[in-house]
């Protein structure tokens, strides 16, 4: 997969007509993408790529999305379309990581996802079970940033296992890192280590499904 900086030098080519004679920035691209210039240069330093607002370019230059993450020629775009895959996209749903994240009304939509992309939810005979959504707060900061997208397999959720679950309490729908403890409750832990772990019993939460991917590992 290219890197943000990379993806950014392909998106300035992309928009460098609309500029002519002015140069293409960084600052140009950020307004294009909708992301503020704070935010694009945490982004840029951290290597993080902000594949919602991408998804959106790509929709609005009529472009595959595949060109850009993985670098391909233009003459490859048909062939690379072919070997596309949907997954359910529940693009209003947003699972925190933070406070407490849930929609009122579930919007679903097709998330167009790689022939790549696809061994890293589980294969092809998985895409039934995968659900994706939004993740919004910083708890699960650094395997997870406001806005990224993550993978659900709906199939998958028995904690006994541990790793990162979606899960609703009493207080909404949450993703965290979630361990099954001796005496049979469970401890809900957040990989920033400002946030405490809160030790819940089974019957307190429902399982939504275990966090296969987001685009890029899951550790």
């Amino acid at each position: 997969m290219n890197s943000f900086v990379n993806i950014v030098e392909e998106i300035k080519s992309i928009i460098s007509n609309d500029y002519k004679p002015k140069k293409v920035f960084d600052k140009d691209v950020a307004e294009v993408l909708g992301i503020t210039q704070m935010n694009f240069a945490t982004m840029k330093k951290r290597n993080k790529i902000p594949f919602n607002e991408l998804l959106d370019f790509c929709a609005k230059k009529t472009i595959s999305i595949n060109w850009l993450l993985y670098g391909q020629s233009p003459e490859s775009l048909i062939e690379a379309t072919n070997k596309f895959y949907m997954v359910k996209y529940f693009s209003d749903v947003n699972a925190s990581a933070g406070g407490g994240g849930d929609a009122e009304c579930e919007e679903i939509q097709e998330l167009e996802i790689p022939e790549q992309f696809v061994f890293m939810l589980g294969g092809e005979r998985e895409l039934s079970n995968i659900e994706a959504i939004n993740v919004s707060g910083d708890s699960m900061e650094p395997t997870f940033s406001y806005n990224d997208i993550v993978f659900i397999n709906r199939n998958k959720r028995d904690l006994n296992r541990g790793g990162i679950f979606t899960i609703r309490t009493e207080a909404g729908l949450f993703i965290k890192r979630v361990q099954t403890r001796l005496d049979g409750n469970v401890d809900v832990i957040s990989d920033n280590s400002v946030y405490s772990t809160q030790t819940l019993s089974p019957n307190e939460i429902e399982v939504i499904g275990r966090v296969v991917s987001r685009f890029g590992d899951v550790d």
